[in-house]
């Protein structure tokens, strides 16, 4: 419980009783010519009574209790943590373990629980995620073939499954089987005919309809956070943002279950978002069982950043990526230990889901692949091509979704969410039934895609090679390689393209779980092509259109989010092939830089900007020459700012600035005349110490005196019993000057987590910047409405 003991953070007192008191000199600390005193248990008493000379202050019943105050250093929602603060209570936490784990063999093995405790949590982090990886993608492989048919020898086996183990299959017809009925055979009797054609359409359309009215209503009655991806809220929760609930039990157990129907339902939606929402869950849940991070934010954070890195290596299949993608895309603060223990927990989740085996193929996405073919050096300039279309893709994708999202906002279409994601379904399935490339679920058809051709490919892409004979690879003649069924599927794979871009745009960002769809492009070619005449021999494989589609999907994923090193290295680990490296670099690096040409945002910062979090984003650069004095707070015309006095404030005024304002911190300083500073003083901490000190300390009444000195003022002999709240104040807050440039200010914010800074001249106030003022300027300097950015 020592880390109730905040606002002193460990640093902040200076006392002469303190340092006269100490009794050796371990219990004094040196730290930039300050002397800190952090086992003195005078000024950790929150409620100081009639404290006169002569008269000890441990005489009072809590001084002598030395109870923390309940509430004391926690946050309300929607409030940004302060980082300094917690890290000061975590080492003066891990101080006090390592001065009493000598004492006996409890302690030390209390003191081995702590170290440990972090290594602890991130394992029973990666077997969660691991696992409910597992389930989420059994069950919803298995409610997709559910729109098609069922399984009459088991009903929980899918399509795939249910064919395993019968013997009628044939190699031109695997995937029908006795066993396997489609609804038009169970319903009409018939397997063939515009009637069973009709009656698949029908139930295909009524399940996906069915699975996303049951996805949006246990949303919005149960877990409205467990709606879209999760990715723009989480990196506000990891740049010290408050939100309750976000990662709750409610939110985890909803999210896996409308994951599984959303995913179902057939929307243009992928399952890797929210996936890592999901881990994020399993890790905060799991920290509340280590006092080390449940009564610590910034620890918290640290878990946090473990669990998105399991989360992204248990969506992709790729430990290393996820590791990468918490440190590139997600994580505000990471240190060296995050890093290993991100790598544990990724580890720890890719091993859990390949025991599970989810899609039966021993690896841990059902699209891996492997390619053996080299890459020529002409296909640099494809490649090329292919990041700027993603570039182009990213930037189109991004400025629409944005505009639809911020209809939803602004218009009665956000009213009904439920009538949104029934239209969105509705039109998604009737029109994805017919084309077999929109019928089948993300993850088959980024398979079919990425596969390369081979003897043992079934699909019409591959029907040029269905005609190899023993001598050569393609009959003669330049035209014979391609049937009337791979330029079927040309246009059909076109079309599906379109109608995949036109429903994402408006599916992600619907209330029911949404992460990205991965688009994958088609790469075919001819040998007689100009760009491939010079270079390929008629009957060699010269390239693979499979790692076309690849570097297409990686580009045009690169452009929506403007990730690179970590999606490289997750594609990469998707391919297992090194040789790969060079073109998928080309490729994304062009995607970002021709994305960054439209708008530095990717689409996770436009959320975030959209939804009016106070995110200080690390990647934008701050290059004006404006002062802090410009930018703090009060301005020219505004009321003055609201402070506290050191001793001369009685209990009834001091209510009456709280009542009266809605600031969450004061100023406190010597007197009305000098303007010193003295520290600052939280809203919640003040409050929380009132009520305590009235409900535990006799004698406080309306005009009894409040201070925030070592020593209580003295006090006619007929006054009531004053309140001493020292240790509640922060004796060292952060200051900067008001010619301090705000390009300095702003980089202070960023590295420090700062919620606050106060502004100085010559060592009198003169106001206060807090995150929401630099982000207004900010917006500001960028021509934007400063106030539609706050959080909405």
């Amino acid at each position: 419980m020592e880390s109730e003991q905040l606002f002193n953070r460990g640093y902040c007192r200076n006392s002469y009783n303190s340092i006269t008191s100490a009794s050796s000199d371990e219990e004094l600390l040196d730290g930039a010519g300050v002397i800190m005193d952090f086992h003195t248990t005078e000024d950790d008493n929150l409620l100081d009574g009639d404290a006169s000379p002569g008269v000890s202050s441990s005489t009072h019943l809590l001084d002598l209790l030395e109870e923390p105050i309940p509430g004391v250093g926690t946050y309300d929602d929607f409030h940004t943590i302060d980082w300094v603060r917690e890290k000061c209570k975590d080492r003066e936490r891990h101080r006090k373990i390592n001065s009493k784990k000598k004492e006996s063999a409890w302690e030390f093995t209390k003191s081995l629980y702590d170290a440990w405790s972090g290594w602890l949590v991130v394992t029973l982090t990666g077997l969660a995620s691991g696992a409910l990886a597992g389930l989420i993608d059994i069950a919803a492989d298995w409610m997709n073939d559910l729109k098609e048919g069922v399984c009459l020898s088991a009903m929980w086996f899918n399509h795939e499954q249910c064919c395993w183990g019968s013997n009628e299959t044939t190699f031109a017809e695997r995937d029908k089987c006795p066993q396997w009925k489609t609804w038009a055979e169970l319903i009409l009797g018939q397997a063939e005919g515009p009637g069973s054609y009709i009656m698949n359409y029908f139930m295909y359309t009524y399940w996906a309809l069915a699975f996303a009215f049951l996805a949006v209503c246990l949303v919005k009655v149960f877990a409205p956070y467990a709606c879209g991806s999760g990715i723009p809220e989480i990196k506000t929760i990891l740049s010290g943002f408050i939100i309750r609930g976000y990662l709750g039990k409610w939110t985890l157990m909803i999210k896996t279950i409308t994951l599984v129907l959303a995913v179902a339902s057939g929307l243009s939606l992928g399952k890797e978002g929210p996936l890592v929402h999901v881990a994020c869950c399993c890790g905060n849940i799991f920290s509340y069982l280590f006092p080390k991070y449940s009564k610590n934010e910034a620890k918290k954070r640290e878990v946090l950043s473990a669990a998105s890195a399991a989360g992204v290596s248990v969506a992709f299949g790729a430990p290393i990526g996820g590791v990468l993608f918490s440190l590139e895309e997600v994580s505000y603060y990471f240190p060296l230990k995050t890093l290993w223990r991100s790598f544990f927990a990724a580890l720890v989740a890719a091993f859990v889901l390949r025991s599970i085996n989810p899609f039966g193929n021993s690896r841990l996405v059902l699209f891996y692949v492997e390619y053996h073919t080299p890459w020529y050096l002409f296909e640099l300039f494809p490649f090329i091509l292919l990041g700027v279309f993603g570039g182009l893709w990213g930037a189109f994708f991004i400025r629409a979704n944005i505009a639809w999202c911020r209809r939803r906002k602004s218009t009665r279409f956000g009213k009904y969410p439920v009538l949104e994601v029934i239209t969105v379904a509705a039109i998604t399935a009737i029109v994805a039934f017919p084309n077999p490339y929109t019928r089948q679920n993300t993850s088959e058809l980024i398979k079919e895609l990425f596969t390369d051709c081979g003897p043992l490919e079934s699909s019409q892409l591959c029907q040029y090679r269905s005609q190899m004979n023993g001598s050569q690879a393609y009959p003669e003649g330049s035209d014979a390689a391609s049937t009337p069924g791979v330029y079927s599927a040309m246009w059909q794979l076109s079309l599906a393209l379109i109608f995949k871009i036109i429903m994402t745009i408006f599916t992600f960002g619907l209330k029911v779980p949404s992460g990205l769809f991965i688009p994958s492009m088609l790469a075919y070619y001819h040998h007689d092509w100009f760009l491939f005449k010079e270079w390929c021999e008629v009957g060699a494989d010269c390239i693979t259109p499979g790692l076309y589609a690849m570097v297409g999907a990686a580009a045009c994923l690169g452009g929506v989010t403007r990730m690179t090193v970590s999606l490289v290295v997750i594609v990469f680990e998707l391919t297992g092939g090194l040789e790969y490296i060079v073109p998928l670099m080309a490729a994304v690096m062009t995607s970002k830089w021709v994305g960054d040409a439209f708008g530095r945002e990717g689409i996770y910062e436009s959320h975030i900007r959209l939804n009016g979090y106070p995110f200080l984003d690390a990647k934008e650069e701050f290059t004006h020459t404006t002062l802090a004095r410009e930018v703090m707070r009060p301005r020219r015309n505004d009321p003055p700012l609201a402070v506290l006095t050191q001793d001369d404030l009685t209990l009834a005024e001091l209510q009456a600035i709280i009542n009266e304002t809605s600031y969450n911190g004061f100023p406190v300083i010597v007197s009305k005349e000098s303007q010193r500073l003295v520290g600052f003083a939280l809203r919640r901490d003040i409050t929380i110490a009132i009520e305590n000190a009235r409900r535990k300390q006799e004698g406080i009444m309306l005009n009894s005196r409040v201070y925030f000195t070592q020593h209580a003022p003295t006090l006619p002999a007929d006054s009531p019993r004053p309140l001493k709240l020292r240790s509640i104040l922060d004796m060292s807050p952060f200051t900067v000057t008001d010619h301090t440039p705000m390009e300095i200010v702003v980089d202070i914010f960023r590295k420090l987590g700062l919620r606050q800074c106060l502004v100085t001249h010559n060592g009198r106030l003169l106001g206060i910047i807090t995150k929401k003022d630099i982000l207004r300027h900010m917006a500001q300097m960028a021509n934007q409405d400063p106030e539609s950015i706050m959080f909405n």
